[in-house]
């Protein structure tokens, strides 16, 4: 299997370079990432609990999927790509908004991510890959922001910053 690597950017998301994905987060660089938000009819939020032998944030409640795009792949693609491999599904996705953000782990490794926003809808339970997921639910949106405040430990440091964007732009768009 191939090393992974991530797509290393500046400020305005223009690539600077390709690094192991590993290395650039033990050195917090700044590097292209996506994360997916699928909502169903009743406008709940499909969230997945991290597989329990990740090597960060195990068994903590984060988005629908995210990952990084691969050299010479669109954010879409790379969404479309990631959701069949985690949820086993597909279903089409749109680019909703893009920032920068960063957030450390306990374990010494940080996420500095230029995040492409991607957003979709579906209707039907995911076939989860059990070696990257370990269980998921559909969950009200407000439900999900009063629960990161009583019990932000049990998700992700990245998905609690990037649910408060998502939460905002969602507010902004109705």
């Amino acid at each position: 299997m191939s090393i992974e690597k991530v797509i290393l950017v500046d400020e305005k998301d223009q690539p600077i370079g390709l690094m192991e994905k590993l290395e650039a987060h033990e050195k917090a660089l700044l590097h292209r990432a996506f994360s997916v938000f699928v909502l169903n009819e009743k406008g709940e939020l499909m969230l997945q609990r991290r597989a329990l032998h990740k090597y960060h944030s195990p068994g903590l409640w984060t988005n629908t999927c995210c990952s990084h795009q691969r050299e010479g792949e669109t954010s879409l693609e790379a969404g479309v790509r990631r959701l069949q491999e985690e949820m086993g599904f597909v279903t089409p996705l749109k680019e909703k908004f893009s920032f920068i953000y960063k957030a450390k782990f306990d374990n010494g490794l940080t996420e500095h991510e230029f995040d492409h926003v991607l957003v979709g809808n579906y209707e039907a339970d995911p076939i989860i890959n059990p070696d990257e997921v370990a269980a998921w639910k559909w969950v009200d949106l407000e439900i999900i922001k009063k629960d990161i405040t009583s019990n932000p430990e049990i998700y992700t440091p990245w998905f609690k910053i990037i649910f408060e964007q998502f939460y905002h732009y969602l507010q902004v768009e109705s």
